[in-house]
């Protein structure tokens, strides 16, 4: 008795250029991925109401209406990973999708191997199940339950805000935070414009547990947008 084929994930295509979508079809569907596609915001918001897909991928620059204005319409009853994909690299476009919610931000011209491994970081963390309570990745290893940070087995002392910020990087692992959704969360909505503290803890997280701190692999610096957290292994557990 043959076994039944594994459902394949779906992804939404939201670009107003052909040549774009092709890329992408060919790209994804040759990664196990079922691929629509829209050319315009109101197909791509039509579509995403009917094929509920697993994640999607946005322009910026469409015909009939900005992308996040379709980010925002999107988000008014989904929670879908969007991942925008745009040829504008300007600070204030990724901040605006970013803070808009969109999960991730990649520019024209890309590496498909990047833009896949960021759909299946968005995906992973977009599937519903419990909190995680351990964490790993590479030579970090976490314990958020016993509030317990480890580096290569040996603890590591953390303050109480270096840990709570090292608790929303791991929330969020591979997302871009932006410094306004950092600041809100660690230190509250009176210290959105206090830049400087992030930059602090920042570099005291990476004196801490980077092998070189001024070259760093596992807090990232996304300039003028924020930091992300890599996740090296996917070694997590729920």
């Amino acid at each position: 008795m043959s076994e039944t084929p594994p459902i394949k994930p779906s992804a939404l295509i939201i670009d107003d250029e052909l040549q774009i979508r092709r890329l992408l079809r060919v790209n994804l569907e040759a990664n196990g991925y079922r691929v629509v596609e829209a050319a315009t915001g109101q197909e791509g918001i039509t579509q995403a109401a009917q094929w509920q897909p697993e994640v999607v991928v946005l322009d910026l620059g469409l015909p009939d209406m900005d992308g996040v204005t379709v980010l925002t319409r999107l988000r008014e009853w989904s929670r879908v990973p969007v991942i925008v994909l745009s040829v504008r690299d300007r600070e204030e476009d990724k901040v605006a999708a970013l803070d808009n919610g969109a999960d991730d931000y990649v520019t024209k011209p890309f590496s498909t191997a990047e833009l896949l491994a960021r759909l299946r970081v968005a995906q992973r963390h977009a599937q519903p199940g419990a909190e995680v309570s351990h964490f790993r990745t590479g030579r970090l290893e976490v314990d958020l339950t016993a509030r317990v940070v480890k580096l290569n087995d040996r603890e590591v002392r953390l303050t109480a805000t270096e840990y709570s910020l090292l608790r929303l990087f791991i929330q969020h692992a591979g997302k871009v935070l932006t410094h306004r959704h950092i600041l809100q969360e660690v230190w509250g909505p009176n210290a959105l414009d206090q830049t400087h503290y992030l930059r602090v803890y920042i570099a005291h997280l990476r004196e801490k547990l980077e092998i070189e701190p001024s070259k760093p692999r596992l807090i990232l610096t996304e300039p003028g947008v924020g930091y992300r957290l890599v996740e090296e292994t996917q070694q997590s557990s729920r």
